[in-house]
């Protein structure tokens, strides 16, 4: 059982008087009326929001004190997704308000809902073609002054060499004495993340809005970077098997050693307190690495 995304979130009311007019004046009219949405992990905003005119948008809005990592990634995300072709699934950022406390992001709304769990044949065809189709778009990068996969996942491939330093005492016994094969294969999926895609790097169903005529969104871009084409459809394949399904039937077949490395970073990541405002995190890492080390042995051989 996968537990509940979400964590301590803000609301649109527990905004600063500042931050809200900041808002209305992107918008151009004030909000009238915010219905916070579940999911994802960011403490801070996230509202489909609608004003005196009758626009609607979405508003993301966080600062340090919920979290400083969130509001750095605010920051990121906002500079990537003003790069973003027209074309590109995703919601068109409309504006953006950063006093160096408060960081606040305003997108165009889609009306559409999150993909259901355990996948459907329909709605996973669908996000397949949707994630093919957007690193095609994405290729090249849009960003090219952006970070690579490989610098973003560096220190999150090292999860094995941090289990081995100081193995955990329900490690799976299956994985003690395979633990320097582990970070080898880790270090070839490192190595192998080149390429001049922008990848979205956080594929999961919170994080892709399917609408009535069966398009497929993608929001939540703080974590984009430039790698291979074929890496957002690797974690595609991931999150199938990690709800039950058959991610073989999805996995790009460059994608076995970058599995590796992503299991051995859950599964580290899953033994440190939890980060402020995001209490849900550690319990999610560990049912993601405990859902997919199954599969990862099926592909390793002995």
């Amino acid at each position: 059982m996968i537990p509940a995304i979400g964590g301590a979130r803000l609301g649109w009311r527990d905004l600063p008087g500042e931050v809200q007019g900041a808002v209305a004046a992107i918008l151009k009219s004030p909000v009238t009326e915010a219905v916070s949405q579940s999911g994802g992990f960011s403490p801070g905003t996230a509202d489909r929001v609608t004003t005196a005119a009758g626009d609607r948008a979405f508003v993301k809005a966080v600062s340090p004190d919920q979290n400083p990592r969130s509001a750095e990634l605010a920051r990121q995300e906002a500079e990537i997704c003003a790069a973003l072709p027209a074309s590109t699934n995703a919601p068109r950022l409309r504006g953006t308000f950063d006093d160096g406390h408060w960081v606040v992001l305003v997108f165009d709304d889609i009306d559409g809902r999150h993909p259901r769990t355990p996948w459907v044949k329909d709605e996973l065809d669908a996000a397949v073609s949707a994630v093919t189709d957007l690193a095609r778009s994405l290729t090249p990068s849009p960003f090219p002054r952006g970070r690579t996969a490989a610098e973003t996942l560096a220190t999150d491939f090292g999860g094995w060499s941090r289990v081995a330093a100081d193995p955990p005492a329900d490690l799976d016994p299956w994985l003690r004495p395979r633990l320097d094969d582990l970070v080898a294969t880790a270090g070839r999926g490192l190595a192998s993340l080149t390429g001049d895609t922008l990848v979205h790097l956080d594929i999961r169903p919170d994080n892709m809005l399917i609408t009535a005529a069966g398009d497929v969104w993608f929001v939540d871009w703080p974590h984009a970077c430039n790698g291979p084409d074929w890496l957002d459809l690797t974690l595609l394949a991931m999150n199938v098997e990690v709800h039950g399904g058959d991610g073989d039937a999805v996995r790009p077949a460059e994608g076995v050693d970058v599995v590796v490395g992503f299991v051995g970073y859950f599964l580290d990541q899953s033994r440190l307190p939890p980060p402020p405002g995001l209490p849900t995190v550690r319990a999610f890492q560990r049912a993601q690495g405990d859902a997919l080390l199954p599969w990862m042995r099926r592909h390793l051989k002995g």
